[in-house]
């Protein structure tokens, strides 16, 4: 061995590879991590389940005495709860196909046409991400109200595409980049269009990080509240993150509903994050280097 390169400790490795003591020591680091990360949101199911009377118990048992459902019941059945996540999922995933739709042609035309103005148009899209969200509510509230969206989904829709698209783009950018342009190069000799070409041979291959983007889109939207506090007025067409004021009132406050209603908000999230993890990580990384 050179004398350049550190010998690693024997307790670390062996013949095959890392030790069992290594592979180990990480296993149980893994589990700690877990736990520290899980417990609080445990500790939010447990106070969910609790009856009214022992909502200020110091018990520590992830199970309460006496668990009940009234307070999922409360919230689905006496609340607006289902007008609110109803609200937020229709907001969400409209976001998500406009932001996809945008960044996506976006992105192609970045990477693939040299025009003037590319690279001073990049580094602005850049720039919008280094500035504080509470900078642009202004802006894009007098835009709203000048196009008439204001009360409407269609300008939360415009305001939350605002945030997500200049992220999407670099993302997608730096992916298609990765793409060899032989295989649109091909296709156009066989008689395909330009738009035939994306549609077909760019568009599945990019799944990952496309997957990637409309994660990042939905949840943008998903617990936005800044944005949906100035635009939104009617009760009706609350999200998800202003329904909730609704259960902290002055002098007291529903601990045990709105614990229910933290529980239920973070199943589509979960669901979506499980549904995407085969694509999240690829999409991250692939598009990081160019070939």
């Amino acid at each position: 061995m050179s004398k350049g390169i550190p010998r690693k400790h024997k307790f670390f490795t062996s013949a095959k590879g890392d030790s069992p003591a290594k592979k180990l020591l990480i296993h149980l680091l893994l589990i700690m991590a877990s736990v520290i990360a899980l417990y609080p949101f445990l500790r939010v199911i447990t106070i969910s389940l609790r009856p009214g009377s022992q909502l200020l118990s110091t018990d520590l048992s992830l199970i309460p005495r006496d668990a009940t459902l009234d307070n999922y019941r409360t919230l689905v059945f006496e609340k607006d709860f289902v007008i609110w996540l109803w609200n937020s999922l229709v907001v969400s995933l409209t976001t998500v196909i406009v932001g996809v739709l945008l960044s996506a042609t976006a992105a192609y035309a970045f990477s693939r046409w040299d025009f003037p103005g590319r690279k001073q148009g990049l580094v602005f899209l850049l720039t919008t991400q280094m500035l504080p969200p509470g900078m642009l509510l202004l802006p894009i509230y007098v835009m709203v109200v000048r196009l008439q969206l204001f009360n409407t989904y269609t300008g939360m829709i415009l305001a939350h595409s605002v945030g997500a698209v200049p992220f999407s783009i670099w993302l997608l950018k730096g992916y298609y980049d990765t793409i060899p342009r032989e295989l649109e190069e091909a296709a156009l000799v066989d008689g395909a269009s330009r738009i035939e070409a994306f549609c077909r041979i760019i568009v599945p291959l990019s799944t990952p990080a496309l997957g990637v983007c409309g994660l990042f889109s939905f949840m943008t939207s998903w617990s936005e509240f800044m944005m949906a506090r100035v635009m939104l007025q009617k009760t009706n067409m609350f999200t998800w993150p202003l329904g909730f004021q609704k259960l902290l009132d002055q002098f007291t406050t529903q601990w045990g509903v709105f614990s229910a209603a933290s529980v239920l908000v973070a199943v589509p999230a979960m669901l979506l994050f499980m549904y995407s993890s085969k694509w999240l990580i690829s999409g991250l990384t692939l598009g990081g280097v160019k070939e």
